[in-house]
């Protein structure tokens, strides 16, 4: 059966409109007043830059680097799709980063890159890094899959994780779901 014919396919159109995204972004601590809002934000806000400031290994404590991983793709790749490219992958990796914290409770923030180029990716990735704690290579067609994967892995202290081949039957076997 052709993916536009699957029944799921309906009411996903219909969630994704009314939610307008499965991911939010939400504090971690209450800012109902002032007091919380001073150590939040400003003037708070500034001891704790300055101890990342001077102490860059602390970072993974004192700030989102330590739970939260970057989703990235170019939608080169997309599940049973193919080359739908960055805005056609969205929706996608908004569904990998509801999983990481579904399953892991690992915060993920879907990027998509509006460029299937090689080296844009990798200087786009390498510039976001300090962000996160991790890089989660997705939908990427192969093999720059793996030259990205190679060339992150060499430039960034941070774990860099790509689709495997042995992961091909995944993207293959979707199509082969129905939707309940």
């Amino acid at each position: 059966m052709p993916l536009n014919e699957r029944g799921c396919f309906k009411e996903a159109i219909a969630l994704h409109k009314k939610l307008g995204g499965k991911i939010r972004i939400v504090p971690a601590a209450p800012v109902r007043n002032r007091a919380e809002l001073s150590l939040i934000y400003t003037p708070g806000v500034a001891a704790v830059s300055l101890l990342v400031a001077g102490a860059p290994e602390k970072a993974r404590e004192y700030t989102m680097k330590g739970r939260t991983v970057a989703v990235i793709s170019d939608g080169s790749a997309v599940l049973g799709l193919g080359n739908i490219g960055a805005l056609g992958a969205l929706p996608v990796m908004e569904g990998k980063a509801a999983l990481f914290k579904t399953f892991a409770d690992v915060d993920a923030v879907p990027i998509v890159l509006d460029t299937q180029n090689v080296d844009e990716i990798v200087e786009t990735v390498i510039r976001i890094a300090p962000a996160f704690g991790g890089i989660n290579l997705e939908d990427i067609a192969a093999p720059k899959c793996f030259e990205i994967e190679q060339r992150l892995i060499e430039k960034l202290d941070i774990p860099v994780m790509a689709r495997r081949p042995a992961w091909h039957c995944y993207g293959l076997c979707s199509r082969d779901f129905e939707c309940s």
